[in-house]
């Protein structure tokens, strides 16, 4: 018998539809990456079909929170709906960051859906050389 439609396959969407949709109380979770590239931290979020304008970015005490809505898609009058797989509703995300960057210098960018955090590394975190006296008058450099 050839089956058209799998029944736990709907309730599953069902169930995201119904359960899975973020609010600004209960937002979802997004997908991200994060790696050090030089004297900056660099983090990518995953938001496609999110308008910039709906994307809010905060940072307090060394927390950066992240959240971003992807509002449905409006049907024009006479369209039936047929497939909506792709979730919408609010997405938010909270990175701990150590002391070690610097927030205050936090650069943002949006580009085809995904947004790029650059934190810069913070000066005192940075390695540096110190520079010891001998007795004997000679100086000797030391890497710290």
């Amino acid at each position: 018998m050839l089956m058209r439609t799998d029944p736990f396959r709907e309730l599953d969407r069902f169930a995201q539809q119904v359960f899975g949709q973020g609010t600004w109380s209960r937002p979802t979770s997004m997908p991200m990456d994060a790696y050090r590239a030089g004297d900056e931290f660099v983090v990518s979020f995953d938001l496609p079909g999110v308008d910039p304008d709906a994307i809010d970015l905060d940072v307090e005490r060394n927390v950066l929170t992240v959240k971003a809505e992807r509002r449905p898609q409006e049907s024009a009058e006479g369209v039936e709906l047929q497939v909506a797989e792709r979730p919408s509703g609010v997405f938010s995300r909270q990175l701990f960051l150590g002391d070690t960057l610097d927030t205050e210098h936090i650069s943002a960018a949006y580009d085809r859906g995904v947004l790029t955090l650059r934190i810069p590394v913070a000066e005192r975190a940075k390695p540096r050389k110190i520079a010891i006296e001998a007795t004997s008058g000679d100086q000797k450099v030391i890497n710290a």
